[in-house]
């Protein structure tokens, strides 16, 4: 076991990253894991390199170190998230949105675990033929929507889900048809679809010898999930645009657990905070040992390439002419061209901060002196 480095380094309290450091690379990692973790232990650490900075006016120097831009990373990628965010804000529909979340039983999760980029791609697969499918034929008109995956629970438990984003409308022979603020689709239409869907693809994996689990069990698992009832639930519509992007830029970049959530943590032991669904959203604290902390963090690393969120029907990029249409039929303008910028311009302009004022007298500009090459250990 490595030696525990004690009191978090992070300079505004304990970080994954610390936690990792300490316990991840005494357990059995993948490929997918063990990079993200050392990526995330390694972001904005000399390992990495950078440069070093000095102040045109005080003479202050400061090393600065390279981001690892993992897209797991809870300390990363910050100004690239909010450029993603403005972006979907123009984007977006001017109308209230719905949210639709489908879950699967947890007999299915021993198939999620050994095949994750197969069985995530079909739950994508069996949540949009559902929606589209049951929207075609109950409002006679297309629908449109963004899907967000969720693998994990409140406590870090593996609870693969998918929460849907509905604009409130329907395009019915190029007019935009409002649906109200009640959910448009009938659950005992959804429920029966999604399910049979999601079982029939899991069958032909099977059947095509996709699944790299022993025939029987697979179809024992499948069959014993085809008996459970499923959940979908539908929750009360998003106020608009803006909400819709504030909810989707939470998740574009990060996985499981941000650092502001992790009380403590001394070495061995971490307590972080949760809300507890079951107790009206109360935050509570859960202590767990960094192994235990590690082994829940890294399990939510999705396989390589494989996109969290997707865009379908009406918000399809395929179907942008349809979606500009929609937007001016809600009285919305169409996006304006996007601006080539550096990232401090951008950085600025989001923000409202220069990254480059100096913090020691917060009037000169740091400039680069000198850069600095990673390690080799």
């Amino acid at each position: 076991m490595r030696h525990p480095h004690g009191p978090p380094q992070g300079r505004n309290g304990p970080e994954v990253a610390d936690v990792l450091r300490d316990h991840a690379f005494d357990l059995r990692l993948s490929r997918q894991q063990a990079k993200a973790a050392s990526a995330i232990v390694s972001c904005r650490t000399a390992k990495l390199g950078g440069h070093e900075e000095v102040c045109k006016k005080c003479g202050v120097v400061r090393n600065a170190y390279n981001s690892c831009r993992n897209r797991h990373c809870p300390k990363c990628q910050g100004l690239k998230q909010a450029l993603w965010a403005e972006r979907q804000r123009l984007l977006a529909l001017p109308t209230a949105y719905y949210q639709i979340i489908f879950t699967i039983p947890g007999e299915l999760h021993p198939l999620f675990r050994v095949a994750p980029a197969l069985c995530l791609k079909l739950l994508f697969q069996a949540v949009s033929e559902t929606l589209l499918q049951v929207a075609r034929s109950h409002l006679k008109g297309d629908i449109g929507f963004t899907a967000v995956l969720h693998t994990w629970s409140q406590k870090l438990g593996f609870h693969p889900h998918i929460h849907c984003l509905v604009p409130a409308g329907v395009l019915r022979q190029l007019e935009w048809v409002s649906t109200g603020t009640s959910f448009f689709l009938p659950l005992d239409k959804l429920k029966p679809v999604f399910k049979g869907k999601l079982l029939a693809k899991l069958r032909a994996a099977v059947d095509a010898d996709q699944l790299p689990m022993p025939e029987h069990q697979a179809r024992e698992l499948i069959q014993r999930a085809g008996h459970k009832e499923w959940g979908i639930r539908i929750e009360p519509p998003l106020g608009g645009p803006d909400h819709v992007v504030e909810y989707l830029s939470r998740y574009v970049h990060r996985i499981a657990i941000s650092n502001s959530r992790i009380i403590s943590y001394d070495g061995q032991t971490v307590v972080f905070r949760y809300k507890d669904r079951a107790d009206g959203n109360k935050t509570k604290p859960e202590t767990v040992s960094g192994e235990r902390f590690s082994q829940l963090f890294l399990q939510h690393v999705l396989p390589d390439r494989f996109m969290r969120i997707r865009h379908y029907g009406l918000l399809a990029s395929r179907r942008r002419d349809d979606l500009d249409r929609c937007r001016t039929l809600l009285g919305g303008r169409k996006p304006p061209e996007r601006k080539n910028e550096s990232w401090v311009t951008a950085f600025r302009r989001i923000f409202g901060r220069d990254p480059l004022l100096c913090p020691a007298c917060n009037t000169g500009r740091l400039v680069v002196l000198d850069v600095l090459p990673p390690l080799r250990l």
